[in-house]
């Protein structure tokens, strides 16, 4: 069993998350970086833009729309509160079914365990290295997993395309649904071309580009004999498993090889089979915007004479604990990795992904990463400024978790962690900003000194401000200070309709 303890237990007392989910540099530092590539921006707000479209008009289809998104909240929350009751359940039907499962507290405890599972059923080809292949994962690009089984002699192959063509590129993936975002048909040719030995010579037209691809990989399906793989589901009373995908490849390397190997969140059990119902509509409607998922695969346990015959699951804190731990942040864990929040998000539009220098980029990203590590680890406390707090994220999300919510309670979190100088200075700005909006007389007096302030300033925007002031001045302006108050504007303006009255003009 991992990590979980009582709901009750201070955050501060959990170990943080390993691996890919910290951010090296701030975010508004590798961010204007980012900015600055035309072509990144043109492929990804393409991109999001058409799958926005798709979305809204499936989802429009539905009028019951807003309570499948209530009916998956709730049952999502409805794990939550009672975790380690579902997992243990899920542990007793899954090994019960011929499956075994391994717990992994962090990135480092789950990545030896798959190394000396893939070593012990993997053979060791001329080249004396061993080969697995592998299902789209979240959970294995979080830990590093193909980075580690690199070192130890393994060689990772990524079927899922988009998958393929970042690790083909030497590249990070910028999306949760759509890794390779960022990246557009020309861009993908040439990769081919230079690191498919096999390609030959190609066009940018992506039914040419999925053909060489599917030509690469046919013969790591048919020989390869361990698969690892994430789990989109996991299904505590029957201790079912599943996957759901666009191309095949997914339930090929689910029902090739002899041996499989999942690698899985705690977070992502559901109570009952029957719960599938809903989020199978709720999923596919807001990743894809498509009405359901072409491949959906479903395993429990192993089954003699059909499928992998060594069946392993690889269940995962890494930092979980410590998310579920924080009572206002919770609910991230919540997320069913559809990325809609990241297709409506103006910042994610302009930056993309690799700005947030995760595995979990967009605004699910900008929460999930510092309640996984902490606000304190490396620049994780830059993630939740990461957003103009439009709620956007919050309309779109399937299982409505309130992001900008948790935006604001981990921005408070970094103040008080790693910004104490630029707190107090705050804490007194805000004391005496109170103190004169309190009382009529003494805002009047204040705005008495507008006109100085207006004459020093030239009435010009502000683009450099000292202190803490300097935070906001440094991406944003100021618009120039004005000559009068609202509250002298208004007296004058009283003062000439009495003026009026007193002369019988008539105003109209």
């Amino acid at each position: 069993m991992p990590l979980l303890r009582s709901k009750h237990t201070d955050v501060n007392d959990l170990p943080g998350g390993q691996g890919n989910i910290v951010e090296d540099e701030s975010f508004a530092t590798v961010s204007h970086k980012h900015l600055s590539n035309q072509q990144l921006r043109n492929n990804i707000g393409h991109a999001t833009s058409t799958i926005r479209d798709k979305r809204s008009g499936v989802v429009a289809e539905l009028d019951d729309w807003e309570e499948l998104r209530e009916a998956g909240s709730r049952a999502k929350n409805q794990v939550m509160a009672n975790l380690p009751e579902y997992l243990e359940e899920f542990e007793a039907n899954f090994t019960a079914a011929g499956g075994i499962i391994h717990w992994a507290r962090d990135a480092d405890e789950a990545n030896a365990i798959v190394t000396e599972l893939v070593e012990a059923n993997a053979p060791v080809l001329e080249t004396g290295r061993r080969e697995v292949i592998k299902v789209k994962s979240m959970a294995t690009q979080e830990i590093g997993l193909n980075e580690h089984l690199e070192t130890q002699g393994i060689d990772a192959f990524e079927t899922d395309l988009a998958e393929l063509i970042v690790q083909l590129g030497d590249d990070k993936p910028s999306h949760i649904l759509v890794p390779a975002i960022h990246r557009n048909r020309d861009e993908i040719r040439q990769i081919f071309m230079d690191k498919m030995p096999d390609a030959g010579e190609l066009t940018n037209d992506p039914a040419v580009l999925a053909e060489a691809a599917r030509r690469h990989l046919r013969e790591k399906f048919l020989t390869t004999k361990v698969a690892v793989s994430g789990a989109n589901f996991g299904i505590a009373d029957t201790g079912t498993l599943g996957v759901v995908e666009s191309e095949g490849n997914g339930r090929m390397c689910l029902t090739l090889p002899e041996t499989l190997i999942t690698v899985m969140g705690i977070e992502k059990l559901l109570p009952s089979f029957s719960d599938l119902e809903v989020f199978l509509q709720l999923l596919p409607r807001s990743s894809t915007g498509e009405r359901m998922n072409p491949y959906t695969s479903f395993w429990t346990g192993k089954t003699p004479g059909d499928g992998p015959q060594n069946v392993h699951l690889v269940i995962l804190d890494n930092g979980r604990t410590r998310a579920l731990a924080d009572e206002h942040g919770r609910t991230a864990l919540n997320c069913i990795r559809c990325s809609a929040c990241m297709n409506v998000c103006p910042v994610y539009e302009r930056t993309g992904g690799h700005a947030y220098g995760s595995t979990y980029p967009g605004p699910i990203g900008a929460i999930l990463s510092p309640l996984l590590t902490g606000v304190e680890t490396e620049e994780n406390g830059s993630l939740p400024y990461a957003s103009s707090l439009c709620g956007a994220c919050y309309d779109v999300c399937p299982v409505k978790i309130n992001i900008p919510e948790i935006l604001v309670h981990l921005r408070n979190e970094d103040v008080e962690a790693n910004h104490s100088p630029v707190s107090s200075q705050l804490d007194t700005a805000l004391t005496g900003a109170s103190w004169m909006m309190g009382d009529g007389k003494r805002m009047a007096a204040a705005e008495k000194g507008l006109p100085l302030a207006h004459a020093v300033s030239g009435g010009k925007s502000m683009n450099s401000l000292p202190g803490i002031a300097g935070a906001w001045t440094s991406s944003r302006d100021i618009p120039g200070l004005p000559e009068k108050s609202f509250r002298q504007l208004w007296a004058e303006d009283e003062d000439r309709d009495e003026d009026r009255d007193e002369n019988g003009e008539d105003e109209t």
